[in-house]
């Protein structure tokens, strides 16, 4: 790519943003960052050493425009008046992944979903870093793709690609695409429109050639049916938790995980780091990844059993008097909660609520029933949860802090139970983000 000379724009000045600024002058490119909110004094410093130029609080038209190139942070939907701008007047508007993928020699392990990428992730590069594969951790996740390319020399990296990101991608190609599954998330993005979302997930396998691999979950309905419309080039590995997979994965009788590549390899469920049906699911797929590389069955097996999870998503945090409390303060929509209660197994007094993203808690109601015991509400406006579930549990109380939360729960629960924080919301109506949320939460258990 000849790049000396050229002008490229940076749109945010987040990990991702910065990660694309240093490759790009490594490359050759005259880089203009610009961000329509506040640059942290970190970044500034971190650009001015490196005579980057940049702009805050809004986006200057004149060196907009004449760039040959933008890349733009996830955050940046395509509809906002700076895209539009760039679009019209036929500059290109890339995301940062797409980017680094233009220099990246390494070959990559590309995972998507709307639920469970974050965990495949790193599952996956625990086992290669196990095995003493070379391998980074990017995407969504770790420090910028874009910047790891323009410093490391890695043989592999493991990526974790929202939809947004995969929007911002046309010529990259995945080694290995992994898509977890499909359910609404995000579609005020997609103009309401789920096939548009789907179409944007399956953009993880667009460019894939016959030497390359395809894993999806076989049990998703959506997955399934646009498989069988779709004419792709990629050897298939699909996982299922229901069917026999003569080329993938699957669990039989609910109790042995087998994977069917470059030989068979099985594991009992029950020596799996990770409980609960998605994340049988999420090993799998890692596992599946693991055995295309060719990683010994022995590393494969250690690692699916003594992988630690991220922090956030279904962490154990303590066991007080025999009542443990867990915390997925990650779960900020309903399906990540559906699948936190989905994987309980004593009974559980959970703790949901904060700001709703036009959540349908209908789909939790059967979960809920079966396994939540009491209710505690977490948020300023606890209506639409109250409404949902008051029918079916007697015990729902209100809180405005972790502390008072923690302190319910503690009193609610009994010897052999769990106390469950899984918002199924996003977080800022008390807390920053949903780090500080989980933090409070474990600040508050560990204080008993």
């Amino acid at each position: 790519m000849q790049d000396q000379g050229k002008h490229i724009v940076i749109l945010g000045a987040g990990e991702s943003g910065v990660g694309a600024a240093v490759l790009a002058l490594k490359q050759g490119w005259k880089v203009f960052v610009s961000d329509y909110g506040t640059i942290s004094d970190k970044v500034k410093a971190e650009l001015n050493s490196l005579s980057i130029e940049w702009e805050e609080g809004g986006h200057t038209e004149d060196r907009m425009t004449e760039a040959e190139l933008a890349i733009k942070s996830p955050g940046i939907p395509d509809s906002s008046p700076i895209i539009q701008l760039l679009t019209n007047r036929g500059i290109k508007v890339i995301s940062e992944i797409e980017f680094a993928g233009y220099y990246n020699k390494a070959k990559t392990i590309c995972i998507t979903g709307s639920n469970g990428k974050t965990t495949t992730t790193l599952l996956t590069h625990h086992i290669l870093e196990k095995a003493g594969v070379d391998a980074g951790i990017a995407g969504n996740i770790g420090d910028s793709f874009a910047k790891q390319v323009a410093t490391t020399n890695h043989d592999w990296y493991v990526l974790e690609l929202s939809s947004f990101q995969l929007d911002g991608m046309y010529d990259f190609r995945a080694d290995i695409a992994i898509l977890m599954n499909i359910t609404p998330d995000h579609l005020d993005r997609y103009d309401d429109d789920m096939q548009k979302y789907v179409d944007s997930k399956f953009r993880i396998i667009q460019n894939q050639g016959e030497e390359d691999w395809f894993i999806y979950n076989y049990d998703d309905p959506i997955i399934r049916a646009e498989v069988e419309k779709r004419t792709i080039k990629a050897k298939k590995a699909p996982f299922s938790l229901k069917e026999v997979i003569a080329q993938g994965g699957y669990v039989d009788n609910k109790e042995q995980l087998t994977i069917n590549i470059n030989n068979q390899f099985t594991m009992s469920i029950h020596e799996l780091a990770l409980k609960g049906k998605h994340n049988t699911q999420n090993s799998l797929a890692s596992g599946i990844a693991s055995r295309i590389l060719e990683i010994r069955k022995e590393i494969v097996r250690e690692s699916l059993a003594d992988f630690v999870n991220v922090e956030h998503r279904l962490e154990f945090v303590a066991k007080v008097h025999g009542i443990e409390f867990i915390n997925d303060s990650k779960a900020t929509n309903v399906n990540s909660t559906w699948f936190a209660l989905e994987s309980m197994d004593k009974p559980t007094v959970w703790i949901v609520g904060g700001v709703d993203k036009g959540n349908d808690y209908t789909e939790l109601t059967d979960l809920v029933k079966e396994k939540v015991k009491a209710i505690i509400c977490l948020g300023k406006d606890n209506k639409k949860i109250k409404e949902a579930f008051g029918p079916h549990i007697e015990h729902i109380y209100e809180t405005s802090s972790a502390m008072e939360a923690v302190a319910y729960g503690y009193r609610l629960a009994s010897k052999d139970e769990t106390v469950l924080l899984s918002p199924a919301c996003a977080s800022f109506d008390l807390f920053e983000n949903f780090e500080e949320r989980g933090n409070e939460f474990k600040k508050a258990v560990r204080s008993l």
